[in-house]
């Protein structure tokens, strides 16, 4: 990263923090994975607390914890950890009656649920920075932030790319073929849903779910054939084989580079790592056992981490320009964030990223709406294109 960059990247991040003192200390700024996030709400820290004064970080996972407070160290503010605490969410939704100068909320979108949402009810605090890298797409979620704290400064992923914080990046969407054995499971479950689906009327798995469970009897079998359709079928996807096979000609493809994987399940994340001879991180394994095989990570040139959704949110693992990821949601969040991982700067090259997805399932769909808020996809491409 050169000199000029860091000096736009501190630029915009006083920018935000100003938008965010100018509305009264009351703000969420949504910005794009790279753009600094942590070290805004380091400083917002450190301009908030007085003598005797306590904050409090609110983050979703315990690795974040540790991230947070290294976050305080590499800024030059050791001396406040002191009077921060950095909890998880599921710890701090059981506070009551405490005060904080400043509660500074990382990966907000993951603090509003009914649970967590009840720390805000039940304590008090004289400023509120909200993060997120873009806003909640559930509309439920997305106004209780707007009431909590309104946005007030917003960069999207794409604009961090366009000023350069961030490296450039290209996504490939390369489709895979199910063999017999799994076109007939998919088969089969697809059917199910789709009888389900008819007996049932529309398609709005969470509404429709609230209405069934509510009515009678009958109405939850039906429900509960339903959804269950709708896991087989997604597991079926999730664990083609032939995402596998295209894996390890990528990983070939790159060899001598660091690459960093995305799968839909552990299962499938322990598959890839052992076919890949890669490192396997996700919540199966413990806290100090995942904090080594980053630490393992972060010093190779050359390795492959094979993930499920733990580094999602917020971890930082710089140096990563290839991405591969065989494991799809239809939500456009954790998309940016997977893309955000592995677009931190490497010597000035762009990051590769390629998606697998089953050709001519609902996967597809998925891919379509995951990316559909990102520049620089090409749908379609084959391998053949990528390795010649």
């Amino acid at each position: 990263m050169t000199q000029k960059t860091i000096e736009i990247k501190s630029k915009e991040q006083s920018n935000a923090l100003n938008a965010w003192h100018k509305e009264g200390y009351r703000g969420s700024i949504i910005a794009g994975t790279g753009f600094g996030k942590s070290r805004c709400g380091v400083l917002g820290v450190a301009h908030s607390i007085k003598d005797g004064g306590r904050a409090l970080v609110l983050v979703p996972t315990t690795q974040l914890q540790d991230q947070f407070e290294l976050e305080f160290k590499k800024w030059g503010k050791t001396h406040l950890l002191s009077r921060v605490d950095i909890l998880c969410y599921q710890s701090a939704h059981k506070l009551e009656g405490e005060h904080y100068e400043i509660v500074v909320c990382d990966e907000v979108h993951l603090g509003l649920s009914p649970v967590y949402r009840r720390f805000f009810e039940n304590n008090t605090y004289d400023r509120l920075l909200c993060m997120t890298a873009t806003l909640p797409e559930d509309m439920e979620y997305r106004a209780l932030l707007h009431k909590l704290a309104p946005i007030v400064y917003l960069i999207t992923l794409d604009e961090c790319v366009s000023m350069g914080l961030v490296a450039p990046y290209d996504v490939y969407c390369i489709p895979v073929d199910l063999t017999p054995v799994e076109r007939a499971a998919y088969k089969k479950a697809n059917n199910l849903f789709v009888q389900c689906k008819y007996r049932l009327g529309g398609f709005d798995a969470f509404n429709m779910a609230s209405a069934i469970l509510k009515g009678a009897p009958g109405d939850k079998g039906a429900a509960a054939q339903f959804f269950n359709a709708i896991r087989q079928r997604k597991a079926v996807v999730q664990h083609a084989s032939n995402k596998i096979s295209a894996s390890k000609l990528l990983a070939q493809h790159h060899a001598g580079e660091k690459i960093l994987t995305f799968s839909g399940t552990n299962e499938f994340t322990n598959m890839m790592g052992e076919e890949l001879g890669g490192l396997v991180y996700h919540s199966g394994k413990t806290t100090k056992v995942r904090r080594d095989i980053l630490d393992e990570f972060k010093e190779s040139d050359d390795a492959i981490l094979c993930s499920t959704k733990a580094l999602n949110q917020g971890m930082d693992v710089p140096d990563v320009g290839v991405g591969i990821i065989a494991g799809l949601e239809s939500k456009s969040l954790p998309m940016i964030q997977r893309v955000g991982r592995l677009i931190r700067f490497k010597k000035g090259k762009r990051g590769n990223i390629y998606i697998l997805y089953v050709r001519d399932s609902q996967e597809e769909k998925w891919m379509q709406q995951a990316t559909s808020s990102l520049n620089n996809v090409y749908v379609g491409v084959t391998l053949n294109q990528i390795l010649n």
